[in-house]
């Protein structure tokens, strides 16, 4: 398994935007992040058990940022750890919020510094998605991902009687209300090659929409649960042509796409697609006997 790819970050001339899938890399550009808000930091928590990212938000509430944390109600295995999280994390002055609408499983992964910087990932703050797993991050300073993730917060902080705007960047893919339409809509852009890492492609319309993409002509390719080296499979990836991607906490299931709380983003910076291009190409290199390729 290749984790010697190094991605580079780039200056753009708006934003700036930059990918990391090193296992290495992950821990410190969350605790950059954190350590980069000043005034206000928000962030949507999954699992979480690092002392270093814990540590690193006590810190930013002794310097004088307000932290607001919203919590999932429920993960497998997790009932009793996730209480302890909510008591730990407001003893430490962290304002939490659990997210309420009992229809609706919570799984998006993000941050939001200020109203600067925001994080998005498909990574939970545990040590096996900082050491093990395969995984994605995205960090922008895009003034409309980091508005409408903010908006998403806001709306998920009072649960179902505020629903977030459907006006937010486009670029910000959230289920239910329009994960599937986003990720269907993303495939059928589509004019050469579809690359997929998930290892939940399971709802029936998504692997219908494959097929007639492959039946039009379209390279299909996918890596799933034991197509990543040595690594775990957690991460979600989609490549278009080379022209775009999605990476995020979405997977390819019908649960994940039409009864979750799930957050993907759009990626078409040249330079960002052309990393987790590479990054593909590594993990398929090294795997080249399990890998599904249809042309």
């Amino acid at each position: 398994m290749p984790r010697s790819v190094q991605l580079v970050a780039r200056t753009l001339p708006q934003r700036e935007e930059r990918i990391l899938f090193e296992p290495s890399e992950r821990r410190g550009a969350i605790l950059h992040l954190i350590g980069a808000a000043r005034e206000r930091l928000i962030l949507s928590l999954f699992r979480c058990t690092d002392c270093w990212v814990l540590g690193a938000l006590a810190a930013a509430v002794r310097r004088g940022v307000r932290v607001d944390a919203l919590l999932t109600a429920r993960a497998r295995g997790w009932r009793k750890k996730l209480e302890g999280l909510g008591v730990l994390l407001e003893s430490m002055g962290v304002h939490v919020q659990a997210y309420r609408r009992a229809e609706v499983k919570y799984h998006a992964k993000y941050i939001v510094a200020d109203d600067a910087l925001a994080l998005v990932s498909s990574l939970n703050f545990t040590r096996k998605c900082f050491h093990d797993t395969c995984d994605f991050i995205l960090t922008t300073s895009d003034a409309g991902v980091v508005a409408g993730l903010q908006a998403l917060f806001e709306a998920d902080c009072h649960g179902s009687a505020a629903p977030f705007s459907e006006g937010i960047s486009g670029r910000l893919i959230v289920g239910p209300e329009r994960g599937r339409a986003g990720v269907e809509r993303l495939l059928m852009q589509a004019r050469r090659r579809i690359r997929i890492v998930d290892h939940r492609i399971s709802d029936p319309r998504i692997v219908a929409l494959l097929e007639s993409r492959r039946a039009a002509g379209i390279a299909v390719e996918t890596l799933e649960r034991h197509d990543v080296g040595d690594l775990v499979s957690h991460g979600k990836l989609i490549l278009i042509d080379d022209a775009s991607a999605l990476i995020g906490s979405m997977a390819l299931s019908t649960a994940s796409l039409d009864s979750r709380r799930e957050l993907a983003i759009v990626i078409r910076d040249p330079h960002c697609v052309r990393s987790l291009s590479g990054v593909y190409c590594g993990l398929a290199d090294a795997e080249s006997p399990g890998r599904r390729i249809a042309s």
